[in-house]
């Protein structure tokens, strides 16, 4: 049986809904992986740039009056939402598959300990005690090397 079949069947939709519901969130991602390259550009900032400039310039036709003010802030304040949403949604993204690539370099290492493996898991206090642990090795490997390079 399919994996899509499967997942309807757990949660009692049909083929159809799941396969609408997976390319709902496909074309999210893309179109979220597309808004951020192009809000990240450098054409884009020039951009912003400008359209700031052109509205600080125009406040002397409007008088600098309280709808001149309300255009730049419901701008701005949509704006910072739509960015905010995009650049959680990357760094999620980036993080996850980060995590993954890492998890594959710690399963295919030899004497690798399994509570690195799952480390995202751990308490605070146990991520800093590993922290704390690899600083050391850290230390006493440069040691080391200076040691055999004197």
């Amino acid at each position: 049986m399919g994996k899509v079949k499967m997942i309807a069947i757990e949660r009692g939709l049909s083929y159809v809904q799941i396969m609408a519901q997976e390319q709902k969130k496909i074309t999210f991602r893309v179109l979220a992986e597309k808004a951020s390259r192009i809000f990240g550009s450098s054409l884009a900032f020039f951009v912003a740039l400008c359209f700031i400039f052109l509205w600080a310039i125009s406040g002397f036709y409007f008088k600098f009056d309280d709808t001149w003010q309300l255009i730049i802030n419901t701008a701005t304040t949509i704006g910072t939402f739509v960015m905010v949403i995009l650049v959680q949604n990357t760094q999620t993204r980036e993080a996850r598959s980060m995590q993954l690539k890492l998890d594959e370099l710690l399963y295919g290492t030899k004497n690798t300990r399994d509570s690195l493996v799952k480390i995202e898991d751990e308490s605070d206090a146990e991520i800093e005690r590993f922290h704390k642990e690899f600083k050391k090795l850290r230390e006493d490997y440069m040691a080391h090397r200076k040691r055999n390079h004197e």
